[in-house]
């Protein structure tokens, strides 16, 4: 029996499958440097009317506590929400450096309003 000499890979198969991953990786990366899926949505005819809002409470670094953009107490932040539908969107901004105690005692006073509705975004 003689054995054959190998003197060439067929490469061929090794290149489709490298074009395939490239694809693959170029749509996902699409995604990423977007940070969503675009989409075209439809519109309403009676969005106007719709009583819901969006409030955001920030958190600074030094624990100082926003809400929409104006600084308040843990005191008047508890009045302002009193006011709030419970299913209005409330987003919470937090700078990575401020104490976690801050955020604890946002989100609990929410909780005890009985919002559930929070979005949270941790702020570099």
């Amino acid at each position: 029996m003689k054995i054959k000499k190998f003197d060439s890979i067929n490469v061929i198969p090794f290149i489709d499958i490298m074009l395939v991953l490239l694809v693959i990786v170029l749509t996902t990366a699409s995604f990423i440097a977007k940070g969503a899926i675009p989409l075209d949505l439809p519109k309403g005819k009676n969005t106007k009317n719709l009583p819901l809002k969006k409030i955001e409470i920030s958190i600074t670094k030094s624990g100082k506590i926003f809400y929409n953009s104006k600084e308040v107490s843990l005191n008047r932040l508890k009045e302002l929400l009193e006011r709030v539908n419970k299913k209005d969107s409330i987003v919470i901004r937090s700078d990575k450096s401020s104490k976690f105690e801050y955020f604890v005692k946002v989100v609990d006073i929410l909780k005890g309003k009985g919002i559930d509705n929070i979005t949270i975004v941790k702020v570099k």
